[in-house]
């Protein structure tokens, strides 16, 4: 698995490279060529590939099963946002310098406080990281001190982001109401819908995604992930040989909310929008889908289910929109029934069982006649 894991990190960052190449050096009229529409698409699906990695890092390797994610991928995209929508300025709407469009609309008289600083990239990448990985520290703090495990916490999980697409679709949080944030126009001081930007920000997610496999790799195979598949297969047994068992599951927790919140920062302005539509449970319990499909506790395996369900995903909604959530359904079901384990479970589970030829043993009489 090892070896699988170093293959599809070097693929991936191989990817930050040739895809913009095909896309800005290649000329359209090649068959190589990329074009500017598949080129955030892609970007998009790698966003989802980091989450669901993340996800496996809580769910394949500490046992805990989060429905929750969702707003953790959310609150880092509303942080980008707003990042993206105080770099507008007066190239919106109503052209004031300091409030966004949808304040002023509603008549907004000063930027709340909760918005200072996001003028600045630093500051919003900061903010990115701390707010979901703050979030998921306490409420990991109180949960798994409280020994709260299985469906309990996956429901709690789910009730939080239920709580907070409720919050944020009123208009009095400050964050858009329902049409969220969008309308962004540079990152970094760069046109956030020329073509080069675009091959950057697919670059930079690339990269990431590269990264953090590596990163999830080493933590794997160190100690501590010993500790954390320990706690997942016998958390019990693991807190009686003497292990504190809430830290290793509020460290997997926390590392795998700030990875969620990263992902969001990269899918906002890819996509162009982040609205309270990504609170939505059904997208938590997606990722779980994404991860269960490529296969949990294999690192590459939720890579995998992301990339290939979202793709389908695309094909469907535009061939049969009406029976998109149908085959995802019917997906979910096969892969539990079928491949438990699911499509890089199996196939390395396949792999380690397969027949291997012995090595030709020697007579023992043929031993003796040759000394």
């Amino acid at each position: 698995m090892r070896r699988l894991t170093l293959l599809a990190a070097a693929i991936i960052m191989g990817l930050a490279l040739l895809v913009p190449l095909l896309n800005l050096a290649v000329p359209p009229d090649s068959a190589f060529h990329i074009p500017d529409y598949l080129v955030p698409l892609l970007g998009k699906y790698l966003c989802f590939a980091i989450l669901a990695l993340a996800l496996d890092l809580a769910w394949g390797y500490c046992g805990i099963l989060s429905l929750g994610h969702g707003a953790f991928f959310a609150l880092g995209g509303y942080a980008m946002g707003m990042y993206l929508m105080r770099q507008i300025g007066t190239r919106g709407v109503y052209a004031h310098p300091v409030l966004p469009d949808f304040m002023v609309f509603l008549n907004w008289k000063e930027l709340p406080w909760y918005w200072y600083g996001f003028d600045m990239f630093w500051f919003a990448c900061l903010m990115v990281m701390l707010v979901p990985g703050l979030l998921a520290f306490v409420f990991g703090w109180f949960a798994f001190r409280s020994r709260v495990t299985g469906v309990y916490l996956s429901i709690i999980t789910q009730a939080l982001t239920y709580a907070l697409l409720l919050a944020f679709f009123r208009n009095d949080m400050g964050f858009g109401g329902n049409n969220g944030l969008t309308d962004f126009k540079d990152i970094l001081g760069f046109n956030i819908q020329a073509q080069q930007t675009r091959a950057a920000l697919f670059a930079a997610t690339a990269l990431i995604l590269g990264m953090f496999l590596l990163l999830l790799l080493w933590i794997v195979q160190s100690r501590l992930g010993k500790v954390m598949v320990a706690v997942r297969d016998a958390e019990s047994r693991t807190r009686f040989i003497g292990y504190r068992v809430e830290h290793v599951k509020l460290f997997a927790f926390t590392l795998s909310a700030v990875m969620a919140g990263i992902a969001g920062a990269l899918y906002v302005p890819q996509v162009g929008i982040i609205n309270p539509g990504e609170f939505s449970p059904a997208n938590s319990i997606e990722i779980v889908i994404w991860t269960a499909v490529g296969g949990r506790g294999t690192l590459v395996g939720p890579i995998i289910g992301a990339l290939s369900v979202n793709a389908g995903k695309s094909y469907f909604t535009a061939a049969f929109p009406d029976m998109w959530l149908l085959v995802l359904g019917a997906l979910f079901v096969c892969v539990t029934l079928f491949l438990p384990r699911g499509i890089v479970g199996t196939l390395a589970e396949w792999w380690e069982k397969r027949p291997r030829k012995k090595k030709q043993q020697v007579p023992a009489a043929a031993m003796e006649a040759a000394e």
